[in-house]
Order: structure tokens, then sequence, then C-alpha cells
């Protein structure tokens, strides 16, 4: 998908149900953990976008026997022909990293490429690479590889510096298989985590959850299990942010609606009516939306990963909002393309300052810097006035699966060009 676009007719009406996918990003992790066990795994509600299946790829090439049909995943790694992990697709996803503690873990070595992803700042990887070093391994950087060794893991009572959820997840699966107990504290909360957690225990771990310690007794092995993916928070807030556009009328299927509920509780102080009916969200969109202050913040606040479609939404509120970005350093490069689209987004470092309302431009070109800005672009698209090309549509395609085609049902001009 790296060379395709999206050509997008503005001003269609959104009307409809969608239903939410698996979890990118706790599919990913998930897949990480096939490699801590020689048993039979079979998870389902795993969404097929570009990640995954690079993850997939990835597994297969140090001997997993996989099968991906129907967003299942049926997997065994009997025996691990190889630690290496290497080549343009491993490394160009930020979840590479995750292969690092339970590949030590299982196997006593591992290496592969630094991981990649999107270009949003700062993503240092050291606590990871602490924390495994007090659990016993050695880890080195050549070139454009990671390399770890070990000839054992042991547990390790471990403080994270800062909140990290790759680096929680990576020294939950090094502790599943180490000797003796951890305890992780000053955890990430992010529900993917506890997700994953939760598949580890079904695999036979030993882990539990006290608020921001995770307490896990290391195991010699693990085995069989059975599990399904939870919904995806990202993709979920995306959609219902689209519903609150004027106009149109979406229902939202296939949702925890707790995972969101920061979000809510912004669009609700906005003027947007939200009913939640079971695992549905039912958005009334208010033509008249107020504006709002905000800040990211890491789970249960507000998600750095729908900043950019709320800042969309906020160029259509009477007035001047704000949001401070306080997760990545580098995670408004958005701004300018909405801009070109006839926005009024004025940055200052971390603080963006959105005026509405203003009406957006068709007829324009504009640029996916990262996986969460296309889906801003997207949006922004759906209310131009004239058609809008998106380049570097790849971004897209990593985190949301078929999102072209969800768009189409609800009633919008979509199309995947070269």
């Amino acid at each position: 998908m790296d060379n395709k676009k999206l050509k997008i007719i503005g001003k269609n009406r959104l009307d409809g149900s969608v239903t939410i996918s698996g979890a990118k990003n706790a599919a990913l992790p998930g897949l990480a953990a096939l490699t801590l066990s020689s048993g039979k795994i079979k998870i389902s509600n795993v969404p097929n976008v570009n990640d995954v299946r690079i993850m997939i790829d990835a597994l297969q090439s140090i001997g997993g026997d996989i099968s991906f049909d129907n967003n299942i995943i049926n997997a065994e790694l009997k025996n691990i022909k190889s630690g290496v992990f290497l080549g343009d697709n491993v490394g160009s996803i930020r979840a590479s990293i995750l292969f690092l503690g339970p590949m030590l873990a299982r196997n006593g070595y591992v290496r592969v490429s630094q991981p990649g992803g999107c270009p949003i700042g700062h993503r240092g990887v050291d606590f990871h690479f602490e924390g495994l070093k007090k659990m016993g391994a050695q880890i080195e950087i050549i070139g454009n590889d990671i390399i770890g060794k070990t000839n054992g893991l042991i547990g390790v009572d471990y403080t994270f510096p800062g909140k990290t959820v790759t680096g929680t997840e990576n020294l939950i699966m090094a502790a599943s298989l180490a000797n003796g107990d951890s305890i992780l504290r000053n955890s990430a909360l992010e529900p993917e985590i506890d997700d994953l957690i939760d598949l580890l225990n079904k695999m036979g771990a030993k882990i539990r959850r006290d608020g921001d310690n995770i307490l896990i007794k290391g195991k010699t092995s693990l085995g069989d299990a059975v599990h399904e993916i939870i919904p995806d928070r990202i993709e979920m807030g995306t959609y219902v942010i689209a519903g609150c556009f004027a106009d149109n009328n979406i229902i939202v299927k296939n949702t925890r609606p707790e995972l969101i509920e920061n979000l809510l509780d912004i669009l609700r102080k906005m003027g947007v009516k939200i009913n939640i009916k079971n695992s549905d969200i039912i958005i009334s969109p208010n033509k008249q939306m107020s504006p709002i202050k905000l800040e990211t913040m890491p789970y249960p606040g507000f998600p750095t990963d729908l900043q950019a479609q709320l800042m969309a939404l906020l160029t259509q509120t009477d007035g001047v909002s704000q949001i401070k970005e306080s997760i990545f350093n580098n995670r408004f490069n958005h701004a300018n393309e909405l801009n070109k689209m006839g926005a009024n987004i004025v940055l200052s470092k971390d603080i963006a300052q959105i005026t509405g309302v203003t009406q957006f431009k068709g007829n324009k070109t504009v640029y996916a810097t990262d996986l969460r800005a296309s889906a801003a672009l997207v949006l922004g698209a759906l209310i131009a006035d004239g058609q809008t090309i998106i380049n570097n549509a790849s971004q897209l395609f990593r985190g949301y699966e078929n999102l072209p085609q969800k768009l189409s049902k609800l009633g919008a001009d979509i199309a995947v060009i070269n």
C-alpha cells in the first residue's frame, strides 16, 4: 500500500452503523507473546492491518506455524529456529521491540531491527533495556540492530522511571518465564496491557495487577490458550468523533465505552449528545459545539492517539480551543496539513490553538505524516467542499481495518487510488 492515496469527495452525510475491529495495540503484543509458548494458541478478533501482517511474517520467519483467516490467528511455535528478526518490514513498526523480552526469556538470544513506527517524536527504549539488564540480559546496539543475550532471566523488583506502554509489556513477557518473582512498579495502565496479561494468564502465567504495580510469578513454560482481543479504543474514538460532525448520524457498535470515557466526557462538555446502549454508542451531533481546553495524558487521561482526530473536530466549534500535547514532542504535524484545507490552527511548542468555525476547502492535496494524523485528514476531507487527495495513505492502513470500506458503507465518497 506504500504508493496508494486516498481520494475523498466531501460534503456527504454519514449515516448508519459501523462495527469496531479488534485493538491493533493489543494484538501486536499478543503476537509477540506467542514466542513464549510451545503450545497451540488461538486468538480471535485480530484486526487485518499492515502492522499485524508484518508481525505474523516475522513469527513465521523464526519457525512459527501460523494461519490468519477471518480475523482469527491459530499459532504454534514448538521450536524456534532463529532468534533473528531483521529486514525493512520488521524495523518499520514500533511493535518489533516487543520481541525483545519474550525471546530473551524463551530463547536466550534475540536480534531485532531498531523499531520504526510513526514519526511523532522521541520514543526511547532505554526503560526496556534497563529493566531487562536488571533481569540478567546483556543488551547492545550494533548499527541498526538491537542484540540481546542471557544465560537465564531472573525475577526483578523494578520501578519504571516514567510511564511506558511497550516497556511495561516487554518486561511483563520477560518476567513470565524468568526464574523467580517480579514486581514492576509505576507500570502503564493502558487496557491493552491488561489484555496482554489476560492472554498470558490463559497460557499459564501467574500475573496480577495491583494499581500501577504488576506482580509476576515466573514459570518454566507456558502452554495452550484461547483468547479474544478487546475492541480498538482508538478506532472507536475516531468513529465517535466522526459522528460528532453536523448532520451525521452514526451508531458505533462492538464497543467498550468505558475505554474512552475521557473522550466521551469531553464531547459531552462540547455539547454532543451521547447515548450508550449495551455495546453501542449513539452520537447526536450539535450544530453549535463549544470550544474546550485539554491536555493529552497517559491512560486513563485523554489519549495522544485521539489528539489529531479531535483537533479536526475542534475546527468546527464556535470559538478558540486549546490542546496541549504532553506525550510526544512531534505530534502536531497534521496541523499544517489541516491548515492547507482551511483550518485556523496556531502552534506554539507543545500547544495548539484551534479557532473555529472554519470551512474546509477541497481540491487540495495533503500528506499523512503518521497513522493518527491520517485519520484527522480523512475527517477533514469528509466535510471539505470538493475533492481531497491524501498522500502516504499506507500510514492509515497500518492501524485501521477496512477504513475506506467502513466509511463508504456510511455514505462517504472515498476511494483508494494509485
